[in-house]
């Protein structure tokens, strides 16, 4: 492949030698495996294992933390690399670093960061449980209630729609203390796996990252110490709003890296396709069709770098995270369906990879704010 890199992307020495290694391993190991869990709609328990081995999931954590002690960017890459391959391993990840991860390192305590850091670079997978079944993008209209116990809290109600669910010992779960008070009434708390009156429930049967696990949490008088109050009490919508900011170029960095995997396969399928006593792509019009893609996915790796590179240096990053998502979400699907045409009935069949990207990129409209609500919050910090 032709690497494309003006000034805005270009990479630093170290940056493309880990986007090497990320590479080298997802089309050694991650590869064969991404049919048959495709299929199970079940992710390799040993493909997790390695992630963490290979350092994969604790990227920005320090490494006083036991994490890799680097940047935003590398997360992103890591998420665009692994992506480029499979979108339900590249979400695993993503939800990993740039939610969970980054939750904790921006609000938790010193005693919680000693605690969980570790865990989730070395071990623990991480789950972000924010929706519930009515509250999508109304994401304050939660129902999943806090009490107040004296030495405790006690939550009840459900979640819906939560990433990495049936692989995660740990979850960041936002609930409402006191429903008067409405969106100043979130909080934010950590539930461990197997804490008392709390369980994984259904697993959705969904039509694309079918290995990643999606699922509902159930609550019934879940006991959760005080002292896993993640920030201020009252203070999770500012928790959930600023961490799903960040999520948002995790997301545009997902549907990069299935966009380039859509690209990458169509461009070896197009010189070794032949029709009419010639290969597609010396046909015009497939030509142009490849050039279309090619200048699609350029747009999309130069918006969301853009949002990792000003994250990284702490400037404004929110409508650029919000713009990133919006066009990479938009474009994987663009690319992924011009893709399959050019695959012919080919690429409507699973006996080759197009179909999944396709399926795969769907998603990048729905999940960690919709398409409407990127508009809208564009529209906003536009007009002040």
């Amino acid at each position: 492949m032709t690497d494309f890199f003006p000034a805005l992307t270009q990479l630093s020495d170290d940056e493309k030698a880990f986007r090497e290694a990320i590479r080298d391993f997802a089309q050694s190991e991650l590869k064969p495996l991404v049919s048959k869990m495709d299929e199970a709609a079940q992710m390799d328990s040993g493909l997790v294992k390695q992630f963490f081995e290979m350092g994969l999931m604790g990227i920005e954590s320090p490494e006083e933390y036991g994490g890799a002690g680097s940047s935003f960017t590398m997360a992103c890459l890591a998420v665009e690399e692994i992506g480029r391959v499979d979108g339900s391993a590249s979400v695993l990840i993503d939800v990993q670093n740039t939610l969970v991860t980054n939750a904790f390192l921006r609000w938790a305590n010193e005693e919680q960061k000693k605690k969980y850091l570790p865990l989730l670079a070395r071990e623990w997978v991480g789950a972000y449980a924010l929706s519930e079944s009515s509250s999508g993008s109304d994401a304050f209209a939660l129902k999943l209630r806090a009490e107040d116990k004296g030495d405790k809290y006690v939550l009840n109600g459900h979640k819906l729609w939560i990433t990495n669910a049936n692989e995660a010992n740990l979850f960041l779960v936002f609930a409402n203390l006191n429903a008067e008070m409405g969106y100043k009434g979130i909080t934010g708390f950590i539930v461990e796996k197997g804490s008392p009156g709390f369980k994984v429930g259904k697993k959705e049967d969904k039509l694309g990252i079918r290995a990643s696990s999606t699922c509902e949490l159930i609550f019934e008088n879940c006991e959760v110490p005080k002292e896993n109050v993640i920030g201020e009490v009252g203070k999770g919508y500012k928790i959930a709003i600023e961490t799903l900011n960040e999520g948002r170029i995790g997301i545009g960095a997902q549907m990069l890296g299935i966009s380039q995997g859509a690209y990458e396969a169509t461009l070896e399928y197009i010189k070794g396709r032949e029709q009419f006593g010639k290969s597609l792509s010396q046909f015009q019009g497939v030509q142009f069709q490849l050039a279309e893609m090619r200048t699609l996915l350029e747009t999309v790796r130069l918006m969301v770098y853009n949002a990792a590179r000003l994250k990284d240096a702490g400037q404004p990053f929110v409508k650029e995270a919000a713009m990133a998502k919006l066009h990479a979400s938009r474009a994987a699907e663009k690319i992924c369906s011009v893709a399959v045409d050019l695959f012919g009935g080919n690429g409507f069949t699973r006996e080759y990879p197009i179909e999944k990207f396709y399926r795969d990129a769907k998603i990048g409209q729905i999940y960690e704010g919709t398409s409407n609500m990127q508009l809208q919050t564009i529209a906003k910090l536009e007009l002040g």
